[in-house]
């Protein structure tokens, strides 16, 4: 493989605890972490790498003005084309920053702009926490971080303190909404249900004006509750009685809506220290999980992201395949694409032509020209699987040989 082709093949660098969100046809990667010699290493805050998902190309561009700093543990979702992101912890401790940057933009520069002119209070500083994304508002969920003496409440449950300043460290469950057309924190009164416990790690996802929690971490306890809360109405469902058999407990896990009435679970840490591969299903109209019997169960992840693609596929990137308390060794890079529904006829067409480019190469250009460019960038994803399957492969032999 020549070199130039080698670079273009290039994918985004392994990391765990990262922010991505899908706009349009393009997957869009920032921050997180990385483990050098036992060292936590933040990956640059001024690269934003992105997925084109027809070519199945990645380039990496940087960026611009306001940089936040370079975290890991941050909430990013996307709201008319802008990617938020909020919270995460750094070396200086906890943020409860909120920055933004416009992913459509016409001349290629991606700047970075902090939010200081809001109205209202934005939440303590946390990281770990998720969001659901609603009627142009970001709505915030839990996360572990720090408060001070005169700022503990319910929704928060003490882990530890420094007395001397007064600081306690901790798990929330308090809801904070974030006006992206106003520019206004507040924090919305709840109007009835029982609350899910304060938690951290756990996954938030939206179908219709319900907004979904499962699992996260409380202590050391893992959990695999489901909880949802009415964005209209501000009540919480109390714990979802479930019919049927359901995941385990865990933490470091993602929730992704797949059509109208149903969540897509992946991976995550257990409450025995294992990373999962197991991939989940809950319907919301039976109110039942079913497990999904052809996922591999080579390939665990968590603290990764998990987006949804245009096609009803979700697409996995990075995180770890290690339990992150005892071996932070395993980030990775490679990106999981799990089809969740039948692809269109045109779709697999266009996949059958990329994979058979060698032998069709007679009959390719007579195509007419709209289909022609689709057809040349099915090419360019399959020679960019294969590449990469290669390098990968290449690079499990000489492990192996090394190890003999």
């Amino acid at each position: 493989m020549a070199a130039d082709s080698a670079e273009q093949f290039c994918v985004a660098e392994e990391r765990s605890g990262h922010c991505a969100v899908v706009d349009g046809n393009f997957l869009y990667v920032w921050g997180g972490y990385v483990s050098i010699e036992e060292n936590e290493v933040y990956l640059p805050n001024d690269e934003l790498w992105i997925y084109e998902m027809d070519s199945g190309l990645w380039t990496m561009h940087l960026m611009e003005g306001e940089l936040p700093t370079s975290m890991s543990g941050s909430c990013g979702a996307s709201i008319n084309g802008k990617l938020y992101i909020f919270g995460g912890f750094d070396d200086k401790g906890y943020s409860n920053r909120l920055y933004y940057v416009n992913l459509r933009t016409k001349n290629g520069t991606y700047r970075w702009k902090k939010i200081t002119n809001f109205k209202g209070q934005p939440p303590t500083p946390r990281d770990k926490l998720s969001c659901w994304v609603y009627k142009d508002r970001l709505i915030y969920f839990g996360g572990y971080g720090c408060r001070k003496h005169n700022e503990l409440s319910d929704c928060f449950d003490v882990h530890d303190a420094f007395w001397e300043g007064q600081i306690f460290w901790g798990w929330h469950n308090d809801v904070h909404v974030f006006d992206t057309t106003t520019q206004t924190w507040s924090q919305p009164a709840i109007r009835g249900g029982d609350p899910p416990q304060p938690r951290a790690a756990h996954t938030c996802a939206v179908l219709g004006n319900k907004g979904y929690i499962f699992g996260g971490r409380v202590l050391q306890t893992r959990m695999n509750d489901l909880h949802c809360l009415n964005l209209d109405t501000w009540t919480w469902s109390g714990r979802i009685n479930i019919s049927g058999e359901k995941p385990k407990d865990r933490s470091w896990h993602t929730l992704t809506p797949i059509g109208d009435d149903r969540l897509f679970l992946f991976g995550g840490l257990s409450s025995d220290n294992v990373p999962l591969s197991d991939g989940w299903i809950h319907s919301i109209t039976t109110n039942g999980w079913k497990q999904l019997t052809h996922l591999p169960k080579s390939r665990p992840r968590l603290w990764h992201t998990a987006c949804l693609g245009k096609e009803g596929e979700v697409m996995v990137f990075g995180g770890s395949k290690d339990d992150l308390h005892f071996m932070d060794t395993g980030h990775c890079s490679d990106l999981l694409i799990f089809q969740t529904q039948p692809y269109s006829l045109l779709r697999l067409c266009l996949d059958c032509i990329g994979k058979n480019a060698t032998l069709l190469k007679n009959q390719i250009p007579c195509l007419p020209s709209k289909l022609l460019q689709q057809v040349l960038k099915k090419i360019t994803f399959w020679a960019a699987v294969n590449h990469r399957q290669e390098k990968k492969a290449e690079t499990e032999r000489q492990s192996q040989l090394n190890t003999t």
